[in-house]
């Protein structure tokens, strides 16, 4: 299969096909196997990624650095620029130009919508968008993708709830790019009104033919759906805490729900979590997020360097 990302940025769920998907997704199954039989390898020795994190990270900016590391790369980590010249008032194009000029690829992720384009604007290097703002978040809808079809041969006609902060959730609204290229399939939104999905992306959807339908209800859904996608609601984005409070813990899930949910259906959350689902939950078997989810954010990350780092 040819390689059509070398060289490219990774901006937005938007930009890729599913001929793209297939490369990627086949790469980081081969990623997996790799790691499990030897640990990695040396195909990135001699390459640099800068991992310039202007907002907090755990899992992203761990498995970016980790990715670097079983493939034989380096890595310069920028978590939180407190102490770069960010904070003495260094604009976003003097950083990225700085660091790439020491680096191969850059992984950014900014507080501001459209922030990754803007560094791509301004380096010849490729970017990766590991998040900008409330926009998106490409490479956590590829691991969420790899998670689903490891488990769905088929993604014709599945049913996908998606519950939580519609709104704000970058995880959301790159997930629901990727997945309305596999139309025929049902998209059920459950929200507080006020966190409903942008009505831009849900134009979108209806334009790819894909079956829309919005709750504010979940339990309902339950018995029906597929893939259960909980997401946390978003205290960063809030101005008045007060809603804050009243919403955060609008949907819980807990092992009485879970009994709602069919038997060959799986759990899904992008972390991290704020009591959404509740800790004993983990040891149903379809909670994927600790089981698979983060893991494959490695191998999905992985593939994206190696195919975008070499030939």
């Amino acid at each position: 299969m040819k390689n059509t990302l070398y060289g490219k940025d990774i901006l937005s769920a938007g930009q890729f096909d599913k001929k793209t998907l297939e490369l990627i997704l086949t790469t980081a199954q081969k990623m997996k196997q790799m790691v499990k039989t030897k640990g990695g390898s040396q195909i990135l020795r001699g390459k640099v990624m800068t991992a310039l994190f202007y907002e907090p990270s755990s899992r992203t900016f761990g498995s970016f650095v980790a990715s670097m590391q079983r493939l034989g790369g380096g890595f310069i980590p920028l978590q939180g620029v407190t102490y770069s010249s960010v904070s003495k008032g260094e604009s976003l194009p003097d950083t990225v130009r700085t660091f790439a000029s020491y680096s191969d690829v850059i992984v950014i992720r900014h507080p501001e919508v459209g922030s990754a384009r803007m560094a791509a604007d301004f380096t010849e290097k490729p970017v990766i968008n590991a998040g900008d703002g409330v926009g998106e978040h490409p490479t956590q809808a590829l691991l969420d993708l790899f998670t689903i079809t490891s488990h769905f041969k088929k993604l014709k006609n599945l049913t996908v709830t998606l519950a939580g902060d519609l709104l704000n959730g970058r995880t959301i609204h790159s997930l629901c790019k990727l997945l309305s290229l596999y139309a025929p399939i049902r998209l059920n939104f459950v929200s507080p009104d006020i966190l409903r999905l942008p009505n831009e992306l849900m134009d979108l959807l209806k334009e790819r033919k894909v079956e829309v339908h919005e709750y504010q209800k979940l339990v309902e859904l339950l018995p029906t759906t597929d893939v259960l996608y909980v997401t946390r609601v978003q205290k960063e984005r809030f101005t008045d805490l007060n809603i804050y409070e009243k919403l955060k813990h609008y949907y819980v899930i807990t092992p009485e729900v879970m009994k709602k949910l069919k038997k060959s259906a799986i759990l899904m959350h992008p972390f991290p979590r704020v009591g959404e689902i509740t800790i004993d939950v983990d040891l149903d078997p379809r909670a994927l997020y600790v089981r698979e989810q983060m893991a494959n954010g490695m191998y999905i990350r992985m593939a994206l360097l190696s195919l975008i780092l070499k030939k």
